[in-house]
């Protein structure tokens, strides 16, 4: 990576609208808090990467080294909520990652939310070169439950855009990884799998039972493994690449939520067999 292989982020030049490295202190000190910040002025897509990039090089010196990147805004219903028809990227790091049956306080974040996910984790580096969801599925090992726990941070959340959030490296907090599905190294095996995830029902539900969100697993660009062919062309042009054992965030099959106390919500994957649910409690 350029700059230090530890952020993510490589070292770019200060644009006009990017924010200040006083005003990224303030903004991590913020994170940190767990406090909404102040909203993001105006930003073009350089102000943004270089925002980003600063945020991202703070987050790596508290939050462990890389684990990984998050592809967001992936679900054309999601982009419509934040004003844009493009996905975006955001880098995360070992300490957001919590285990299956986490306890988790419902105000781990400024401006928490919570979504179904899903993860895989990277085989090799030949994955950057994929272009199709079939050639992403025999470059990665794993398919992971994952119930992402993401923060707007923000004071004013429903003022965020696409090109803002990606500013935020998308929001970024935590996430509940389930047990992982290994996937399998027989083509006809695998070719099962890969109409399996695309036609997966994703349900949300509570302690009860009872529907908080879902949707299909083509709601994710078509096959949510298209997540990873977009995620590959973003990292090349920033110079990155995706890593051997790095874990990527495909994005959400359900609409954010709001947690409360005492909520226990799980993600179900119906249609994919042996991927087990993953659930999160909130206290």
């Amino acid at each position: 990576m350029a700059g230090c292989a530890s952020t993510s982020a490589p070292v770019v030049a200060n644009t006009p609208g990017c924010l200040s490295d006083v005003a990224v202190n303030q903004l991590v000190a913020d994170y940190n808090a767990r406090r909404p910040t102040a909203d993001l002025p105006a930003m073009t897509a350089a102000d943004a990467h270089c925002t980003r990039s600063k945020i991202q090089q703070r987050l790596a010196g508290q939050a462990g080294r890389l684990v990984g990147y998050k592809a967001g805004l992936t679900n054309p219903a999601v982009q419509k909520r934040f004003n844009t028809d493009q996905p975006v990227w955001g880098a995360l790091y070992t300490d957001m990652l919590v285990g299956n049956f986490a306890s988790v306080d419902a105000a781990f974040g400024a401006r928490p939310l919570y979504e179904a996910d899903l993860l895989v984790r990277v085989k090799d580096a030949a994955i950057n070169n994929a272009k199709t969801p079939a050639e992403v599925l025999a470059h990665v090992d794993q398919i992971i439950p994952f119930i992402e726990l993401p923060d707007l941070t923000v004071q004013s959340p429903p003022k965020l855009n696409g090109t803002a959030l990606s500013a935020l490296n998308v929001g970024a907090r935590m996430g509940v990884r389930g047990s992982p599905l290994m996937v399998p190294a027989d083509a006809a095996a695998r070719a099962k799998l890969l109409d399996q995830l695309r036609d997966m029902n994703v349900r949300l539900v509570d302690g009860n039972g009872a529907q908080l969100g879902g949707g299909k697993g083509s709601d994710v660009l078509g096959h949510p493994l298209n997540a990873v062919v977009w995620l590959a062309g973003a990292l090349k042009t920033d110079g990155l690449s995706m890593k051997p054992g790095q874990l990527i965030s495909l994005g959400s099959f359900s609409a954010l939520l709001p947690p409360k106390p005492g909520l226990k919500a799980t993600a179900h994957y119906d249609g994919v067999a042996g991927l087990q649910p993953v659930t999160v409690s909130f206290r």
